[in-house]
């Protein structure tokens, strides 16, 4: 049987003060509050709360509070190991899947809604949602913000700052607003981490 909350997830045009949409993200809210407000000590609590916030989350997992999300999480898929900074948020109208072993520094905003660019419909209120797929292992640097419907894939760096319109291939450093391929991850890259800070593997 259709349910009002489909239109969340078909990339249709709805109207998200429906009262269905509304009580069900009010339940997944006061998870998020709850969330946000455990102490540092609290470890077990948070990794708790996170499996009934989130529509998957994997092992080893860690979002340090204060976390932000339109639905609290209901609509995120994420895989192992999964880092996020302060602030991330994610506007999670709709589906937000994220690989194993990404990393999200500080104040990343992850944004599936969007509204129309006519006038006439925006003041009506409609919205639409567009998924976002993030592959594994990848870095997003300070203040990234990717777009509706947008894919990165897996091992690519976002740098600092970014907007993501469009998709960004594996294995790249990305950066820029818009967001573009600089280069792709090379050899260099094995023997320095930053600059000309060399890697010394005798000591990781």
């Amino acid at each position: 049987m259709y349910k009002t909350t489909d239109k969340l997830h078909t990339g249709a045009l709805y109207l998200p003060n429906d009262e269905t949409i509304m009580r069900c993200q009010q339940k997944c809210l006061e998870l998020l509050y709850e969330f946000n407000a455990t102490r540092p000590t609290q470890q077990e609590k948070r990794q708790s709360l996170m499996k009934e916030m989130f529509a998957e989350i994997g092992n080893g997992c860690y979002i340090e509070p204060p976390f932000y999300a339109n639905f609290g999480g209901k609509h995120c898929h994420f895989g192992n190991n999964v880092y996020a900074n302060f602030h991330l948020t994610c506007v999670d109208d709709t589906h937000i899947y994220v690989g194993d072993n990404t990393m999200f520094g500080p104040n990343v905003v992850l944004a599936t809604a969007g509204h129309p660019i006519l006038p006439e419909l925006r003041r009506q209120g409609y919205q639409y949602n567009m998924p976002i797929r993030i592959g594994k292992n990848c870095w997003l640097g300070a203040g990234v913000i990717v777009l509706p419907g947008v894919t990165i894939g897996n091992n690519s760096v976002i740098g600092a700052g970014s907007v993501v319109t469009k998709d960004i291939p594996d294995n790249v450093v990305a950066v820029g607003n818009p967001c573009k391929v600089l280069r792709p991850i090379n050899d260099r890259d094995k023997e320095y981490y930053f600059r000309d800070k060399k890697i010394e593997y005798s000591e990781l």
